[in-house]
């Protein structure tokens, strides 16, 4: 009787043969298939030393060589086709077997497929997976959705080659058919506000204390030595220390400053967007990366005038850092709280019942956003009681911040007065003073609308909703 796999890996450019691997490396026999079947043989001439891997050729060679229930992972790019691959395969399966999609996915799509699977008794599984090719191979972080029983036969596999953290796997159940799509698209755009905070942390410490880049690695590499410890602050002093080998200059300088993007950020605004949620954070780090893309739009407009930046004494540089690593541990912190915002607002929506301590338990590992600062968090909502409505009115984060605050002001203040764009901490700042005030202007906002279009409003003194007859004698009437 021919080999019988415990999972399957078709799709193989880097992210599918790296899982492949990593499945086999933890002692698991991995079928492995790919469109052009030379990668597929080539996968097992150069890496079949690590593992038990059984090679197939075809859709159907690939599905026979699968252990019922069959657990087939799907490595291939998002939207159409992910449809195609599970339009090929699903024929071929039986009730009771399952499709696991490892790409970036839209969650509104795999809520889409999981329906339409579960029609057939096929098990579908929105599965994010973050680390990069190093975590894939490595050990990620694991964000498995579906149902319950579709992770009792695939959890223990997934859970294995997971990246772990004082012994525990960063990989658990998130929930229902799209939850574990949504949990990654969140993630991403996490991800995004925390590399954009960065890098206005290196553009203010150079244009502003006057540091080069080799300087900067070193106050990073110290940074990474306390509460900043973390995998993008480690990662970020090693591009700011390394130089061009062509021409001797710094790494950063002879990069074009154009941020590229997938997908995911946008998606995460547009769905907070949806929901109503107030992710400002996220959102100007997505449009910090279109705004660096517009060539042509900077160009036309390199002209504006703008403040003469100063030349700081040493010992006024070293207090300014000192106060730029206080701006980006606050904003960081505000960041992740719009982010878990996100997350409880699409578990409501959904009603996935997510547990929003696990997400900083599985992502203390494995993942681009891994970091120290994931323990406060999962303590915050591991702590006993009531959950944090906002992780801003947890304790410990309340106290840090009230900690930070000064310094996090002179930096926005700086930037402003000295010309620098840092849209990240200018907006982290303004939703932090914005949950903290006592009365908005959206008062005033309200009247507007009720002025010309009649929209209502709503009284701080009794219930219900008003209108008044601004056209008339401005008298108030119940709407």
């Amino acid at each position: 009787m021919a080999r019988q796999a415990q999972i399957g890996v078709t799709g193989l450019a880097v992210m599918g043969r790296n899982l492949a691997r990593n499945f086999a490396r933890h002692g698991h026999t991995v079928a492995v298939h790919n469109r052009t079947a030379a990668k597929t043989r080539d996968l097992v001439a150069t890496f079949g030393h690590e593992g038990d891997f059984v090679a197939a050729e075809t859709a159907e060679e690939f599905v026979a060589a699968l252990e019922r229930p069959r657990r087939l992972v799907v490595m291939v790019k998002a939207g159409a086709p992910t449809d195609a691959v599970i339009d090929e395969f699903a024929p071929l399966l039986e009730p009771g077997d399952m499709i696991v999609d490892g790409g970036n996915a839209h969650y509104l799509d795999t809520r889409r497929r999981e329906a339409a699977l579960r029609e057939r008794g096929l098990h579908f599984v929105g599965c994010g997976i973050s680390g990069g090719e190093e975590g894939a191979l490595n050990g990620p972080s694991i964000m498995p959705g579906g149902s319950p029983e579709s992770y009792q036969a695939l959890g223990p596999l997934l859970e294995s080659i997971a990246a772990r953290v004082d012994g525990e796997p960063c990989c658990a159940h998130i929930g229902p058919d799209g939850a574990g799509h949504f949990v990654k698209m969140v993630h991403n755009g996490i991800e995004y506000a925390d590399m954009q905070l960065i890098a206005e942390s290196y553009d203010l410490l150079r244009k502003v204390a006057g540091y080069e880049p080799a300087h900067i690695a070193e106050i990073f590499r110290k940074w990474n030595t306390g509460r900043l410890d973390s995998y993008l602050i480690e990662i970020t002093a090693e591009v700011l220390a390394h130089r061009d080998a062509d021409t001797g200059r710094p790494f950063v300088d002879i990069v074009a400053d154009r941020a590229e993007q997938k997908g995911t950020g946008r998606w995460t605004v547009q769905t907070a967007l949806d929901l109503g949620v107030p992710v400002s954070g996220i959102s100007e780090a997505v449009f910090a990366r279109a705004i660096s893309g517009h060539a042509d739009l900077r160009a036309a407009s390199a002209s504006l005038p703008g403040p003469q930046l100063p030349e700081l004494h040493p010992d006024d540089a070293a207090r300014f850092a000192d106060s730029v690593e206080q701006a980006l541990y606050a904003s960081k912190i505000v960041a992740y709280a719009q982010g878990w915002h996100l997350m409880q607002a699409g578990s409501a929506e959904y009603g996935w019942d997510l547990d929003l301590g696990t997400m900083a338990t599985i992502w203390r590992g494995g993942c681009i956003i891994r970091a120290r600062f994931l323990n406060r968090i999962r303590e915050a909502y591991h702590r006993g009681g009531e959950a944090p409505v906002t992780l801003l009115a947890d304790a410990t984060f309340t106290e840090a911040l009230r900690d930070a605050q000064v310094g996090w002001r002179h930096v926005v203040s700086q930037a402003t007065a000295l010309g620098v764009p840092a849209p990240g901490f200018s907006a982290a700042l303004a939703y932090y003073d914005a949950l903290r005030s006592d009365r908005l202007p959206a008062s005033l906002v309200q009247g507007q609308r009720d002025f010309f279009g009649a929209h209502t409003y709503q009284r701080v003194d009794r219930e219900g909703s008003f209108h008044t007859l601004w056209g008339d004698d401005r008298t108030e009437r119940p709407a």
